[in-house]
């Protein structure tokens, strides 16, 4: 059984260290085929069933560069702020592990493609922290090992392992950034809104799927504490694959406050990878970390450098979307957002679904409203991302289209997005199949206040009387008759007239 790690507590760490963190990401390109060899680039599919004799690194095969990655990568570098290499070549990281089947991974290693770059990173109360880029280069990505047995399904304890060459050879882009220092108590948030921006920036590239949930954007978060009155960096930890924004910053937080309290005691860090663990937020050791030089890089042989001209670096910068920041911008002057409202959009990660919501035809308060409050409380109960939800923005739209026209209520509305996420249809399917439509005959409406009036003759007598706000008892019980399935406004229209007919 594993000890349970010594902590220090939160505000002690930060009084007493400086915490630097180098935060390395990995990015699947959705090519549509690998990046050295024409099998398809998909995730999923039967184990071993998208390979070939080149991903499988069987003698004799000979990789080929995909161009559109090495397009894509180029266009993350310049989207990052990077300089864009004129010469760069392919390097062999040689190492053995079953999951890659040449026992090495053709990547770059001195000579990236893209290099001395930033990113400006809003956090939740709107300062602004630039992360500076160190590099963003190509290589493969790795095949996948399954471990049977085990009570953790990790390799210690398990009985044996299935190996699926299917994602080995899928592009990767690995994007790096320089020591991020000076973040003190805010460093694990940084690291969030760090790897949420650049999720944003890229799926507004449109060259990625970024699903962290399958592996297509990855994070690997180095974490060292120094000494307040230190001059060098301490010993990092680099917790391998991270695999969701709030893991980035629960990984962080817990580094910080384990290495704190082994410092304190005296002790020292180990250099090594460590495996974030989802059910309690803790790190596990792994293996001790490699230096470059274990990894015996030299030029890949079968692979030609990459010259891209600067002519064709200017043509795709010319295809750049615009930036996630600038469209916010943009967004905020249009729907004249205060400075709060539009941090509870990036908080919540709503951004682009509102604005989505809005170009299916609903207004942007109506969307904001249904994304900021209603559909972001039902993704922090399901522990999800917003995004992860089973309701599109063009549903939304839906639903406030039938608020809109008189067809339901808020309430039934509520209902109905319940329904959806059921997985019961669309809304209009949801309204049918729950009988959720509003009442707006009104003769059924009338049969519903005559009977809340007879039942309740002192309110009729008050309503009489000039006390029109005793209607809403009325409201109510007429509401409560038609199971919420009523034009509140209406009946009480028809209260109105009926007490005073």
């Amino acid at each position: 059984m594993t000890a349970v790690a010594e902590l220090m507590d939160y505000a002690e760490v930060v009084e007493r260290f400086d915490p630097v963190l180098g935060l390395e990401v990995h990015v699947e390109l959705s090519t549509n085929t690998k990046m050295f060899c024409g099998c398809v680039n998909e995730f999923g599919g039967e184990p071993n069933t998208k390979t070939c004799p080149t991903c499988l690194g069987l003698p004799g095969s000979l990789p080929a560069v995909n161009g559109k990655a090495v397009e894509g990568a180029i266009r993350i570098g310049l989207a990052l702020n990077c300089e864009i290499a004129e010469w760069c070549r392919f390097a062999r990281k040689n190492y053995f592990y079953p999951d890659m089947p040449k026992n090495f991974q053709t990547s770059q290693y001195d000579e990236p493609i893209a290099f001395d770059g930033y990113l400006d990173v809003t956090l939740d109360d709107g300062e602004v922290v630039r992360v500076e880029i160190e590099r963003a280069h190509m290589e493969e990505d790795t095949g996948k090992s399954l471990h049977i047995g085990g009570a953790t399904g990790r390799i210690h304890g398990a009985e044996h392992s299935l190996l699926d060459y299917n994602r080995a050879g899928v592009p990767l882009i690995e994007i790096v950034t320089k020591p991020i220092t000076g973040t003190g108590e805010r460093a694990p948030e940084v690291a969030r809104a760090y790897v949420t921006a650049l999720r944003d920036l890229l799926r507004a590239l449109d060259v990625s799927d970024v699903r962290m949930d399958q592996g297509s954007l990855r994070c690997d978060a180095n974490v060292s504490l120094m000494a307040k009155d230190a001059t060098e960096f301490g010993t990092r930890t680099e917790t391998k694959n991270v695999n969701s924004l709030r893991s980035v910053e629960r990984a962080v937080r817990y580094e910080m406050t384990r290495q704190a309290a082994i410092l304190a005691e005296g002790g020292s860090i180990r250099q090594e990878t460590r495996h974030f663990q989802e059910a309690d937020g803790t790190t596990s050791s792994g293996r001790a970390k490699e230096t470059a030089e274990d990894y015996r890089y030299f030029p890949e042989p079968d692979l030609v450098p990459i010259a891209p001209s600067r002519e064709w670096v200017e043509e795709l910068r010319a295809t750049l979307p615009e930036m996630p920041s600038e469209r916010r911008k943009r967004i905020q002057e249009e729907w004249k957002l205060s400075d709060e409202a539009l941090r509870d959009l990036l908080n919540v990660g709503a951004v682009d679904l509102v604005a989505a919501t809005v170009e299916a035809g609903a207004t942007p308060d109506e969307a904001r409203g249904w994304w900021v409050n209603t559909l972001a409380q039902e993704a922090n109960t399901r522990e999800v991302e917003l995004t992860e939800l089973a309701i599109t923005p063009a549903q939304v739209a839906e639903v406030i289209g039938l608020v809109s026209s008189g067809e339901l209520t808020n309430k039934l509305a509520k209902e109905v997005v319940q329904g959806v996420l059921a997985g019961e249809g669309s809304p209009r399917e949801v309204v049918e199949k729950r009988g959720l439509k509003v009442v707006s005959d009104d003769s059924a409406l009338l049969t519903a206040v005559d009977e809340a009036l007879a039942a309740q003759p002192d309110i009729a007598d008050k309503i009489r009387g000039g006390k029109v706000a005793a209607a809403g008892a009325i409201v109510g019980a007429v509401m409560k008759a038609t199971k919420g399935q009523a034009d509140a406004k209406r009946v009480r229209e028809l209260i109105i007239e009926r007490v005073g007919s």
